[in-house]
Parts: structure tokens; C-alpha cells; sequence
């Protein structure tokens, strides 16, 4: 972060609150610098002591790689879910997962004890961009790549249209952006038009990237990525 900077602009960056949000709380004469109650457009500095008056739980946005065999919510016996992994390889144990991500699939997801952005991030209508990388049975056909853009019926619901980006060095790969997520959506699309899914990884959500993150390893989502993500969403 650049110092200074305006204090609805630091509080986003840090993410506490999205800047609509700070603007609230300064004029709630909740927040405070360096123990005097701050003002609308005041300058921060690096060594400024903020502080959220009553404020005792901060919030937090994670990027998680999800890898193959985990669980996202309720898992049955014998099954791991993000939770439990969380907890066990890095003791957190403050968020949850906004989404799902079937069993046998990897990649992306967000997880967060921001309550905020669930319903917004999920919502078919709000069309968020979702990435994924996929890999099936036999090489694309123009028609596979036409059908799937057009939007694809499985079992009576037509998803909506899709943007699909073949992979030059493997004729059976490619990227598929999509704006929705029907349960197994992806692999139910191409199981209609004769193809087999052998993996599936979601690589973007909105603005935000697995980045370099292995199976089961996470980073903080903040700054200007974490004030772009609320932005989009409309928090």
C-alpha cells in the first residue's frame, strides 16, 4: 500500500470494511486514528494507529485451492471437507466457504466470514464470471465448441451462453467461462454432447485467480483485488 492515503480507501485496502461502508462508520464516529475520531477524507499514514470502535471481529477473504477428494460442506464419514483441512494445516478455523465445488473437481474457491458477499457471488442473475480449465475424453469439434457456447440442455434447463477458449498444445483441452452453476453443470454440458470429463479445475472467480497456489494451500485476498472484488459485487 501507498501511504498516505484517504481512510474509507485503508480500511478497504486492509479489508475491513468496503469503502461505502467505512464512509458509515466515520460518520458513526466509530473510527478512530491514533485516538481521535476520524474524519471524512482524512489522510492516513503507515505508522497511524487505526481503530474500530466496537468493532471484534475483523473480515477475511481467502483464495483456497481446493484439491481433488475434498469436500466443500457436510462430508460423510470418512470424507475431509475445507474445514477440517483448514483447521488441521493452518489452524483456521473463522471462515467458510461461499460456494461449492463438487468432489472430484479442484481449483478456486473464496472463503470468507463476510456474510455480505454470499448472496451476491452466487446469485445466477448478478452473470459473475467463473473460470475453469477442463480436460476430456477426446479431441473438441467445432460443433462441441459451438454447442457449449450457445448453451447446452441438460435435462430440460438450457444453461445460458458460455465463452470456450481451445487450448493450442492439447486438442482435448480448454477454458470454458461460464456466468452460472448448476450442480455439475460442466460435466453434465459436455456429457450431453458425447464427452467425458477427466478433470476439472476453476482457475477464476469475478477478478480473483488461483494465482500460484497448490492443492490445499491458500493466500489473503486484500488490497486493490479485495476492493475490486466488493466493487463487483456491489458490497
Amino acid at each position: 500500500m501507498e501511504f498516505p492515503m484517504r481512510i474509507n480507501k485503508y480500511l478497504a485496502h486492509t479489508g475491513v470494511a468496503s469503502r461505502r461502508e467505512s464512509d458509515t462508520l466515520i460518520e458513526q464516529g466509530k473510527v478512530k486514528i491514533n485516538g481521535k475520531k476520524a474524519q471524512m477524507g482524512q489522510q492516513v499514514e503507515e505508522t497511524d494507529e487505526v481503530e474500530i470502535v466496537g468493532k471484534t471481529k475483523s473480515k477475511s477473504y481467502l483464495a483456497y485451492y481446493k484439491g481433488r477428494g475434498i469436500i466443500t460442506h457436510s462430508p460423510a464419514a470418512g470424507e475431509i471437507d475445507i474445514a477440517t483441512r483448514l483447521a488441521k494445516d493452518y489452524g483456521i478455523t473463522h471462515v467458510a466457504p461461499v460456494g461449492r465445488l463438487d468432489k472430484d473437481s479442484e481449483g478456486l474457491i473464496i472463503l470468507s466470514n463476510d456474510g455480505r458477499i454470499t448472496g451476491p457471488l452466487l446469485e445466477p442473475d448478478r452473470n459473475n464470471e467463473k473460470e475453469y480449465d477442463v480436460l476430456v475424453d477426446k479431441p473438441l469439434s467445432g460443433m462441441f465448441k459451438r454447442a457449449m457456447e450457445a448453451g447446452v440442455d441438460i435435462e430440460g434447463y438450457r444453461t445460458k451462453p458460455s465463452t470456450i477458449i481451445a487450448n493450442p498444445r492439447n486438442d482435448k483441452r480448454f477454458s470454458i467461462i461460464i456466468t452460472e452453476g448448476k450442480k455439475h453443470q460442466i460435466r453434465r454440458m459436455c456429457a450431453a454432447l458425447g464427452y467425458q470429463v477427466q478433470s476439472l479445475k476453476r482457475v477464476r472467480i469475478v477478478n480473483i485467480t488461483l494465482e500460484k497456489l497448490k492443492p490445499n494451500q491458500y493466500r489473503k485476498i486484500q488490497g486493490i483485488e479485495l476492493e475490486t472484488l466488493l466493487k463487483e459485487l456491489g458490497v
